[in-house]
């Protein structure tokens, strides 16, 4: 490995290193209004904005979550602690799913685990979020070591191939790239067919 692709890979890795969730203990013990929840949105995952001018949520986003049936709706135009919980859900899953399957996979939660819903058990919706991210740690792991292998992999392509001064480094970062997004196409579509057997397997929830 090269030290421009060394650097690369730092690089890579420092940028992830930046990403976290918000803990459960960081969210508020009393109920928020909608300029409220905006606010504690932004300012807890600012990290994961990719451009400094973007919104990690709008008052527009949560009244269409509202609307869409993926939200439950505030009490008094005040938003909860597992209000705010499902919007951290919902904000990782809207960049690669539909609301639709958004809604498939979050219908059961919010019925049997919001503290409104009809059929509520004895697991709250804080402790099924405490235990999904606690796999957090791990899979960070999992990830730093499959992205350098992906790397290593990529860095070896277009050896033997015919290729002008300086093109073969623009073309092994494609080939990296190339694997990476064959990597998040397969999951996806893994996704999807998951939530299309969801709704084959169980009929609709009563809204």
């Amino acid at each position: 490995m090269t030290e421009n692709e060394k650097e690369m890979m730092n690089s890579i890795f420092a940028k992830i290193a930046e990403l976290d969730y918000i803990k459960p203990d960081e969210i508020p013990n009393i109920d928020l209004y909608m300029d409220q929840v905006t606010t504690f949105m932004e300012d807890n995952l600012a990290s994961t904005k990719r451009h400094d001018d973007d919104k990690i949520l709008t008052k527009t986003m949560i009244n269409n979550y509202a609307k869409n049936k993926l939200l439950p709706p505030p009490e008094k135009k005040r938003y909860s602690r597992e209000h705010l919980l499902m919007l951290i859900f919902i904000y990782y899953f809207k960049s690669l799913l539909s609301f639709h399957d958004i809604e498939t996979f979050f219908g059961p939660i919010t019925s049997r685990h919001f503290s409104s819903g009809s059929q509520s058990s004895g697991l709250s919706l804080e402790d099924i979020y405490r235990e999904v991210f606690s796999l957090e740690e791990r899979e960070m792991e999992h990830l730093k070591a499959d992205v350098s292998a992906k790397f290593s992999r990529a860095m070896d392509t277009f050896k033997d191939c015919p290729a002008r001064e300086g093109e073969q480094e623009y073309l092994r970062l494609f080939s990296f790239i190339c694997e990476l997004s064959f990597d998040v196409y397969l999951k996806m579509r893994l996704i999807e067919k998951i939530a299309d057997q969801l709704r084959e397997d169980e009929p609709p929830l009563k809204k």
